[in-house]
């Protein structure tokens, strides 16, 4: 029992072996915290004051900036505070808390994006039944179900994970507490709980993106048939952005998870997190909501608005 005891934090070694890497992973990574904050909190408010914005797509798009804020908020703080001061331990509970609320965040994320793709889907292959499938009170089941899947199916595997004894050594190759390798620095058999995270993220990940791809798979070929060029070409403008961020997060986190655990905690995996938990964070806001017309309208008009308060000053 006294072995049990002998591990009181973990060090995780973080992105870079070099001061001068560490200050440049500070920057890239703070620019990025910083733009994922703006947009998405630009998101929120202006979908919230502007009336022409009430509707089930702004309400997903809402939820899903408040879930990109929460979601990158679990890491990239600690992380930056860790590169700024070179401190590299965190605490058994610091440890464990980012860990469940990571993966519950991350595949909350995945139900977001499949339900904002089903979203689309009925908008503009089924226009004229829109308003009566996508009502108030449907969205917000969805919405809802989003997070009670997402901490239904991940919860159980990472409060078994916490409940492991760890007797070191107590040293992650990555900058945030990852599961498969806690997973490794356990002194007891984990096979069973390896096992049980491999088939969830099998459910996850390739179902989600099932209902994503034939989301916009029917989106495109009802494109196709719209007569005016300039109609498809902005169409598929719109598509191709999505379908770039999408690619990108799921052909990452496929290949980061759904393999064995003991190949994890190599440089490679730390890069592919970047893909997964940054880059596409800081990529969603602008792609999914900023370049929209409606959205740059009503941010123009708030910009105006707000210019002409302070000229009255």
């Amino acid at each position: 029992s006294m072995n049990r005891t002998t591990v009181v934090e973990f060090v995780l070694l973080g992105l870079a072996d070099s001061r001068h890497l560490e200050i440049t992973f500070f920057l890239f990574l703070g620019i990025a915290y910083v733009l994922i904050l703006l947009g998405n909190i630009s998101v929120i408010s202006i979908t919230l004051l502007n009336n022409f914005l009430q509707t089930p797509m702004y309400y997903f798009l809402r939820n899903f900036a408040l879930l990109e804020i929460t979601f990158t908020s679990t890491f990239l703080p600690s992380t930056l505070y860790s590169l700024l001061t070179e401190s590299k331990t965190i605490s058994l509970p610091g440890c464990f808390l980012q860990m469940l609320f990571f993966y519950c965040l991350g595949t909350c994320t995945l139900f977001h994006m499949a339900v904002m793709s089903l979203d689309r889907y009925v908008a503009i292959c089924h226009p004229l039944h829109y308003t009566a499938i996508m009502n108030s009170r449907f969205c917000l089941q969805l919405i809802l179900s989003c997070w009670a899947l997402s901490f239904f199916l991940m919860f159980p595997p990472t409060i078994m994970t916490v409940q492991l004894p760890f007797c070191g050594p107590n040293v992650m190759n990555h900058f945030y507490c990852d599961a498969s390798l806690l997973l490794q620095l356990s002194c007891t058999d984990t096979g069973f709980i390896e096992e049980l995270m491999f088939i969830i993220l099998i459910i996850i990940l390739p179902g989600t993106l099932a209902v994503t791809a034939v989301s916009y798979g029917c989106i495109i070929v009802t494109v196709l048939h719209i007569p005016s060029s300039a109609g498809r070409r902005k169409a598929f403008s719109t598509c191709s952005a999505h379908l770039t961020v999408v690619t990108v997060f799921y052909s990452t986190c496929i290949y980061r998870y759904i393999r064995p655990a003991q190949r994890g905690g190599q440089d490679s995996d730390k890069i592919l997190s970047l893909f997964f938990s940054v880059l596409t964070q800081t990529l969603n806001p602008y792609i999914y909501s900023l370049r929209n017309r409606q959205v740059k309208q009503a941010l123009k008009e708030r910009i105006l608005k707000f210019s002409g308060s302070l000229r009255q000053m």
